[in-house]
C-alpha cells in the first residue's frame, strides 16, 4: 500500500531537522609509546651533548707482588669519557579558522579553534615519535636545510643484528648520529632475538622493552619464550604505554610493544632508562598576525633524542 493522497511524509515535508550526533569519532594511531616510555631532560642549546663511559676489559692476570712499587710507565691508562650529542629539531603545525566558522553552532565541539589545537598537538607528538624511533641521521641547519634529530635506530652499533650488507650508523661527530644502511631482509626468528640479547648482556645492557611493527609483533608473539600467565613475568605493577605481551629471555623479561606507524623492518630492543627526550622548548601555541577575516595559529616544539649509552640496547634489523 502507498500513503494516502495528500499525506504529509518526510519525503515532502519542509523543515525536518537533521539528525547529527553531537560527537566526532576518530580512528587513528595516535599513541606515542616510545617517547612516552623513555625519560626526559632539559636542553640548553640547539646541539645537545652528554658523555658516556665504559670500563676496561676484565682480565684474570691482575696479580701483584707484595710491597711492589709502581714504575711511572706502569700506571694504567686513564679512563676517559666520550662526548656525544644530537641536534634539536623544530617541529611545527599550523591552522586557520575563519571567524564565521568559529561562531556558528557546530556538532561535536563548541570551538573549532580549540578542536584544531588538540588535533594539531596530537599530530605534533606523533611527528616527534616518528623521527625519534626511526633510522634517521642528525642534520645541521644550513641555508634552506632544517635542523633534524638523529633517530634511535641510527644510534645502535655495538649490539646490532643486521642482514647481509647492512651497515652501522652511529655517532661520529656533530651534528649527531648517521643513519644505518639497510641490509638484506631476513625472516624474524627467536634465534635472532636470543643472539641480540646475549650480545647486549655481555656489553652490560639490560633491555626491558621491544618495539616493532604489527607484522613482527604477531611473529614475536609466536616465539616459545612468551609468558603464558601474568605471574611468569613477576607480580610487581608497572606503567608501560602500549604493553601487550612479555617475552621471558635468559637475560630478563621483555615487554613487547607494537608500534602502529614507526617501525616496518626493525625490532628495537631498549632499556628505557638509557633513552630520553631533551627539550629546548616545549609545546607552544602562538596566535599569528591577523591579515583577514580568520584566526591563524602555530604550534611548535623543539626537542632532540638522547641516547645515554647505545651499548644498553640492541636492534634486530632488516626483517621481512
Amino acid at each position: 500500500m502507498t500513503a494516502a493522497t495528500n499525506s504529509v511524509t518526510t519525503l515532502i515535508n519542509i523543515g525536518n531537522r537533521e539528525d547529527l550526533e553531537d560527537v566526532i569519532y576518530r580512528v587513528a594511531p595516535e599513541k606515542t609509546p616510545f617517547i612516552s616510555n623513555i625519560g626526559s631532560s632539559k636542553a640548553n642549546a640547539v646541539y645537545h651533548e652528554w658523555q658516556t663511559e665504559t670500563l676496561a676489559t676484565p682480565v684474570s692476570t691482575n696479580a701483584q707482588l707484595e710491597g711492589d712499587d709502581i714504575a711511572i710507565s706502569a700506571y694504567d691508562a686513564a679512563n676517559l669519557t666520550t662526548r656525544v650529542g644530537n641536534t634539536c629539531q623544530i617541529l611545527r603545525k599550523t591552522f586557520i579558522v575563519a571567524r564565521t566558522a568559529e561562531i556558528v553552532e557546530k556538532a561535536g565541539r563548541d570551538s573549532e579553534i580549540a578542536r584544531q589545537k588538540v588535533i594539531k598537538g596530537i599530530e605534533l607528538k606523533r611527528d616527534l615519535e616518528m623521527r625519534a624511533i626511526g633510522n634517521y641521521s642528525a642534520v645541521a641547519e644550513s641555508g634552506a636545510t632544517t635542523r633534524k634529530l638523529g633517530g634511535a635506530l641510527a644510534w645502535i652499533v655495538t649490539n646490532d643484528s643486521r642482514g647481509a650488507t647492512g651497515t652501522d650508523g652511529g655517532f661520529s661527530a656533530t651534528p649527531g648520529p648517521t643513519l644505518a644502511g639497510n641490509g638484506t631482509q631476513r625472516t624474524f626468528t627467536e634465534a635472532l632475538v636470543k643472539a641480540a640479547m646475549s650480545t647486549t648482556f655481555s656489553s652490560g645492557g639490560t633491555p626491558t622493552q621491544a618495539y616493532m611493527g604489527p607484522t613482527h609483533k604477531q611473529q614475536f608473539s609466536a616465539f616459545t619464550g612468551i609468558a603464558n600467565i601474568r605471574k611468569d613475568a613477576g607480580t610487581g605493577m608497572a606503567t608501560i604505554v602500549g604493553a601487550a605481551d612479555v617475552y621471558v629471555s635468559d637475560f630478563g623479561n621483555l615487554t613487547l610493544i607494537p608500534h602502529p606507524y614507526g617501525l616496518t623492518r626493525d625490532c628495537l630492543i631498549i632499556d628505557p632508562d638509557m633513552w630520553g627526550i631533551a627539550t629546548l622548548d616545549g609545546t607552544k601555541v602562538a596566535q599569528m598576525a591577523k591579515t583577514g577575516d580568520a584566526e591563524k595559529y602555530m604550534l611548535t616544539m623543539e626537542k632532540t633524542l638522547v641516547c645515554k649509552n647505545e651499548k644498553s640496547s640492541t636492534v634486530v634489523a632488516d626483517l621481512t
